[in-house]
């Protein structure tokens, strides 16, 4: 028993435990040493880089987006403003769930399927941390809702922002034009340049004077450092650069005279140009019917898009300047100034009007709109006051249509005036080349007949009638048509493409044969000057839309209503002192004496009812700075 008993060995004990006691410490420090390595690390090695993460979390850096410049008319009204509205916005990187965030917030506020794509489509656009637009124009009840369940929603804020509105609503949609949100497209096109120009802007010209002043409009974008904390709300604005806003623009454009001209065409579609003579300013540019640009700001809805584009009226077509016409007999006093200046006609040419004309060894038989004629001795007072077909054919016969061509590419036909629009189209005034090079055919004595009345291939754009109309008033002088009459208060001058020369007493006559078409017992505008106590010269025109054959008559009952000639009138008052050239274009609308004369009237009435310093340009007009004379007969 005694020899399995065992005592204690405490020696041993004592070094085992002294053992594990040096294995612990020799841990801990070892332990420590790591710590320490790793505290020395992040807090020495890599302070820099995680002092500049950290702030990456806690400050931002923000655009801040400029204000897009204001547009006024001559008289200081404003047709392009901005004004605040409400979005709702998401910052991506804030939200851990998109998809039950987007839901949430669809309870919330109403949210349509194109909200959600159009936010989709904008996501890879942005820069991390800046917010995306989800809705615009939010209500203060929808604000409210939105606020209350803004913990629930991290990364979602409601923030307001400056929104682009007409307040003249459709009046001036076709001149000053619209912006809408910058797409897919527009963005591809972009160079690094516009990328920074447009952080922050959503917006970007489409269409109009927004489209064309874009750089001007637009401004130069600032940017803040700001302090946010984990749900992203702003705390503190560390640093700012405040941005440049956009320039003002100024128009020569007066909401009365587009106003009157608006209601004087009534429901009809068409166009008026109002320009003014002395400037090439353009007072009033109407093109209708017209829509109202702001649907088109924030993003048209497709509804309302297709409704526009659909419809039969075609208003989103810009007629005034992209309306392809035959002028008709609006060229006839332009064409007779070229056929005195050539030599063709003079003062004492008269020609017998049957009410048919022949070319020579030609069966064809070419009817005057007056199928009795307009007598024996028919000079080109007459031939204009009466717009006699037989006069300008026989004055063509003798002609040739190189002349043709060259007195109408100086009055501004066939080419773009220059305007400060964009999508300008040029019409068309034909030449040998062009119909050889287009049709693979010469060119006719027939096409002369035709090319003389603006028929056959000539086509004008109202824009281009303006101009040349404005060109005849002020003898000669031919202006290139601007819309904006000053930047941030700045006029800008007036420029004199060219100066048509022709001798006074040419002028005189075409003037003369001008006043007559209002005035004289036969004259076809008639309508123009009714009651007015100055004088006005014009000429009336018909354009014919679908082809009569040779020997039937004209009737307007037996075709729709759409295939119907187009009514044309253009002229200039007052005739003793042209201030203000005018051309109408009634689609369909047939006399261009009874349905669009009456037009022009309301426009001369509003305007030459103004105190002269209401309507003259102030800077003095030097006509000697034209940048070329085309010296011709």
């Amino acid at each position: 028993m005694s020899e399995n008993l065992r005592f204690k060995d405490h020696h041993t004990e004592q070094r085992l435990f002294r053992n594990r006691m040096l294995v612990a410490i020799l841990g801990v420090v070892v332990l420590m040493g790591v710590l320490v390595v790793r505290f020395y690390n992040l807090q020495v090695v890599n302070y820099e880089s995680y002092r500049t993460q950290s702030d990456q979390n806690r400050i931002q850096v923000r655009p801040v987006p400029p204000t897009r410049g204001l547009i006024y008319d001559r008289n200081g009204e404003l047709l392009a403003d901005n004004r605040p509205s409400y979005t709702l916005s998401i910052v991506r990187e804030r939200v851990k769930n998109l998809d039950e965030t987007l839901e949430l917030l669809g309870q919330l506020v109403e949210i349509e399927d194109s909200d959600v794509d159009k936010f989709n489509r904008r996501l890879p656009r942005r820069r991390p941390f800046e917010p995306v637009p989800l809705r615009y124009r939010l209500s203060e009840e929808e604000i409210a809702r939105i606020s209350v369940n803004e913990y629930r929603m991290p990364g979602v804020s409601v923030e307001a922002e400056l929104v682009r509105y007409y307040p003249k609503g459709d009046l001036f949609a076709h001149s000053v034009g619209y912006v809408g949100r910058i797409n897919d497209r527009e963005l591809q096109q972009f160079t690094e340049e516009d990328v920074r120009r447009y952080r922050g802007t959503l917006s970007i010209g489409k269409v109009g004077l927004e489209r064309s002043y874009e750089d001007l409009l637009l401004g130069e974008v600032g940017f803040e450092n700001v302090e946010t904390n984990a749900r992203g709300r702003v705390l503190k604005v560390l640093e700012r650069h405040d941005p440049k806003p956009g320039s003002e623009l100024t128009l020569h454009l007066d909401t009365r005279l587009q106003q009157v001209a608006t209601d004087a065409l009534g429901d009809r579609r068409g166009s008026v140009v109002a320009i003014d003579v002395k400037t090439g300013g353009v007072l009033a540019f109407v093109s209708k019917p017209s829509f109202d640009p702001n649907l088109f700001v924030t993003g048209i809805s497709f509804a309302d898009y297709r409704a526009l584009s659909d419809s039969l009226d075609v208003p989103l077509f810009n007629r005034a300047l992209q309306g392809q016409y035959p002028p008709g007999s609006t060229l006839k006093p332009m064409m007779g100034l070229g056929g005195l200046a050539a030599g063709v006609i003079s003062a004492d040419t008269k020609v017998a009007d049957p009410g048919f004309f022949k070319l020579p060894n030609d069966k064809r038989i070419y009817r005057d709109w007056k199928r009795w004629g307009h007598g024996k001795h028919v000079d080109l007072i007459q031939g204009l006051a009466q717009s006699c077909d037989v006069y300008f054919w026989d004055m063509a016969a003798r002609w040739n249509i190189d002349g043709m061509h060259d007195i109408a590419t100086r009055f501004g036909l066939g080419d773009k005036t220059g305007i400060d629009l964009p999508v300008e189209r040029p019409g068309l005034f034909p030449s040998r080349e062009w119909k050889r090079g287009a049709r693979g055919t010469s060119w006719f004595p027939g096409d002369s007949l035709n090319a003389v009345l603006g028929q056959g291939f000539v086509l004008a754009t109202p824009l281009q009638l303006a101009v040349m109309t404005a060109t005849i008033a002020n003898r000669g002088s031919h202006f290139r048509p601007q819309v904006v009459m000053a930047v941030d208060g700045v006029e800008q001058p007036p420029e004199v493409l060219h100066h048509v020369e022709a001798r006074p007493e040419y002028w005189d006559l075409v003037f003369k044969g001008m006043e007559a078409v209002v005035y004289s017992a036969h004259g076809t505008g008639k309508r123009a000057g009714a009651g007015l106590d100055f004088k006005v010269a014009g000429k009336s025109g018909t354009a014919q839309v679908v082809g009569i054959a040779q020997g039937e008559r004209y009737d307007s009952e037996a075709l729709k209503e759409r295939h119907r000639d187009h009514a044309l009138f253009v002229a200039f008052a007052p005739a003793d002192d042209p201030q203000i050239a005018v051309s109408v274009l009634v689609e369909n609308g047939e006399g261009g004496g009874l349905v669009a004369a009456p037009v022009a009237r309301e426009v001369f009435a509003e305007w030459m009812a103004r105190p002269l310093e209401d309507t003259a340009w102030h800077p003095p007009l030097n006509l000697n700075n034209s940048q070329e004379t085309v010296a011709r007969g």
